[in-house]
């Protein structure tokens, strides 16, 4: 059942113009915008720290608002309502969106990097190849469970797409993905250590520049789990709760 959703929601994505423009367009300017930005400091391997930055913020980018307006456009659609009538669990239902669209976000990193090794000659020289692509698959998994979280969200809110246009640029700043954490205030630790984009990201950015890959992937891991049993308890919750106050639909 999820393999057949994650195909169908994949489907319905590549038809959509918004998607494909999104998707092939926005990953592209990120790490433009991040080569130049770099290109100040020193060293190759901070060039291909920001493509996989740029790669990263894009995979977030289609899991918040791919997330969101699949769940917006089933209730645009009026099917939102049978959808979480199905005599499945509502996880089973909305797990397949979500995965659909971090399987859809891998697009991002591979355009980055390619986009920075034919434009700007970066080297793909990772410190860590094999833990590379461990940490890449990992963090895929982390954002699909974490977009299932914030789908929970999305359903009991009838504008799904106010909460991804607020939530997109401040994740991506607290979780690290371009600029490290410790140029960020404080208080913004706490938040950084319960999101698995922030583990996810420093796994990628060791296994790129070199360093203690697997406890970043294990952290992230446990913490991605977190987030799929919260995410399914969580959806129990609030499906009965916009059941009850007849949210489900726009009118």
């Amino acid at each position: 059942m999820i393999a057949v959703g994650v195909l169908l929601h994949a489907k319905q994505m590549s038809r959509s113009q918004f998607e494909i423009a999104t998707n092939l367009i926005v990953p592209v300017v990120q790490a433009t915008l991040a080569v130049y930005l770099f290109r100040a400091g020193s060293g190759e391997h901070r060039l291909l720290e920001a493509s996989v930055g740029a790669g990263l913020m894009g995979i977030w980018s289609s899991v918040l608002f791919g997330s969101g307006g699949a769940i917006q456009s089933q209730r645009w659609q009026g099917t939102l309502e049978m959808i979480m009538l199905a005599p499945r669990r509502p996880v089973l239902v909305i797990l397949p969106i979500t995965i659909a669209t971090a399987l859809t976000g891998t697009y991002a990193m591979l355009a980055t990097l390619a986009w920075g090794r034919v434009l700007y000659g970066i080297r793909l020289d990772f410190a860590h190849p094999a833990a590379f692509t461990v940490a890449a698959v990992v963090c895929v998994f982390a954002l699909g469970m974490f977009g299932l979280l914030m789908a929970a969200t999305f359903v009991l809110m009838r504008n799904a797409n106010a909460l991804s246009n607020t939530l997109e640029y401040p994740v991506w700043l607290v979780s690290g993905m371009l600029v490290p954490i410790t140029m960020l205030p404080s208080w913004t630790a706490p938040l950084a250590a319960v999101l698995p984009t922030t583990w996810g990201a420093r796994a990628l950015r060791e296994a790129t520049s070199g360093g203690p890959v697997w406890p970043s992937v294990g952290i992230c891991l446990a913490i991605s789990t977190a987030c799929a049993v919260l995410g399914a308890f969580a959806l129990v919750r609030v499906e009965r709760r916009a059941r009850a106050a007849a949210t489900l639909a726009l009118a």
